[in-house]
């Protein structure tokens, strides 16, 4: 279920990044090495303890809240169908900034890494190797936040991606026991969140797999180059 850009291995092939949904055919003339340079503005809450996560499905958007106030507005990937992103109210019940998948990732030997399935090793002497799946922040059992390629499209297992640019933001604003509501749509939806710019980076290469297996999964993806939050 969970994943980041190695789930574009299994919830799409290769064809698939000239992904089809209904009548819109999504396309990126841009290339590069994920990730890209897009970012969000994330605000310092003044009362740490009045921050709220709602998440719109529709809009693929995420709001951090505080009252009235957004502090982080960004887009996001949700689930496919029949693996859906759950909807209703929950809270964050555990923050993992190094957290790697146990289902998606890489098959290493000395210096042969390749991508594949938890359990279905290509061959002996291979040791499995999660795919980064940084700044997790969970909220049900088996579904959380985590950084990872934000396609304009439901393309996870139900987890909900953020940018890697954004998530640490993210993970800055919210703690054990914050707020999250998940639904259909928001009134959010056509306020704060009309005209947000939208990631282009999604079906870029994924850095280099010695670059995805080594050290922190945190690691795995530069870091923000400014503060992740400021104060408004």
């Amino acid at each position: 279920m969970t994943r980041s850009r190695l789930l574009n291995l299994f919830v799409a092939t290769v064809a698939g990044f000239g992904l089809l949904t209904g009548c819109t055919t999504i396309t990126n003339p841009i290339t590069g090495t994920f990730p890209g340079n897009y970012n969000a503005l994330a605000y310092k809450p003044k009362n740490a303890s009045a921050v709220k996560v709602k998440v719109s499905l529709q809009n693929r958007m995420i709001y951090v809240m505080e009252g009235d106030r957004p502090l982080l507005v960004t887009p996001c990937t949700i689930g496919v169908p029949g693996k859906g992103t759950p909807t209703g109210g929950y809270r964050v019940t555990q923050k993992i900034k190094d957290k790697r998948s146990a289902s998606y990732g890489f098959w290493v030997k000395g210096s042969e890494v390749i991508a594949g399935e938890a359990g279905r090793a290509p061959g002996s002497g291979f040791h499995y190797v999660g795919y980064p799946m940084p700044y997790w922040v969970e909220f049900k059992p088996e579904y959380g936040f985590h950084a990872g390629a934000v396609w304009p499209v439901a393309h996870s297992h139900g987890c909900i991606r953020l940018h890697p640019n954004v998530a640490p933001k993210f993970f800055a604003l919210v703690h054990d026991g914050t707020p999250i509501t998940i639904a259909g749509s928001l009134p959010e939806d056509q306020t704060v969140g009309a005209k947000v710019e939208r990631p282009n980076d999604y079906a870029w290469k994924d850095p280099a797999g010695s670059t995805l297996i080594s050290g922190p999964s945190s690691g795995s993806f530069p870091p923000p180059k400014e503060p992740l939050l400021v104060t408004q």
